[in-house]
């Protein structure tokens, strides 16, 4: 049998799912799901009033995906949607007490996962990572 051809759709599929499976153990700690928890820490990130346009921006997601995660996240009262004085159209996603509650565990799994997956990579070789990585993205309609 011939040995496939490298990859690189396939290598970011396969190191996504490694990724996912670490995080899914998160999720039986906290009963936070691994999306919710990137989007709590990206959230708790934040200086300013973060809109769902963010989160669709930041993780590349469809309106439809980014509603639906949110929706979720405001049943398990992670966050909440508040109007916006200045333009009713637009609810700004603030993070509740619970959400709050969770941002030392959030921050430290997202640390132990990007400690892991980076491990023995040099500052420079993962810039160039980033480099390449931003290219795809570019190049992605």
């Amino acid at each position: 049998m011939e040995k496939s051809r490298r990859s690189a759709p396939r290598y970011i599929n396969k190191l996504s799912n490694k990724i996912r499976r670490q995080m899914d153990s998160f999720t039986q700690i906290t009963g936070v799901s691994p999306a919710e928890a990137r989007v709590l820490s990206f959230l708790l990130d934040q200086p300013g009033p973060i809109y769902q346009k963010d989160i669709e921006e930041e993780y590349s997601m469809r309106p439809p995906s980014a509603s639906a995660l949110l929706k979720k996240m405001e049943q398990d009262n992670l966050v909440r949607r508040e109007n916006v004085e200045e333009d009713g159209r637009y609810k700004k996603i603030v993070v509740t007490e619970k959400g709050l509650s969770y941002k030392d565990d959030v921050k430290a799994k997202i640390r132990q996962m990007e400690d892991i997956v980076t491990d023995g990579i040099t500052e420079e070789d993962m810039e160039v990572f980033y480099r390449v990585v931003e290219q795809m993205f570019d190049n992605m309609p």
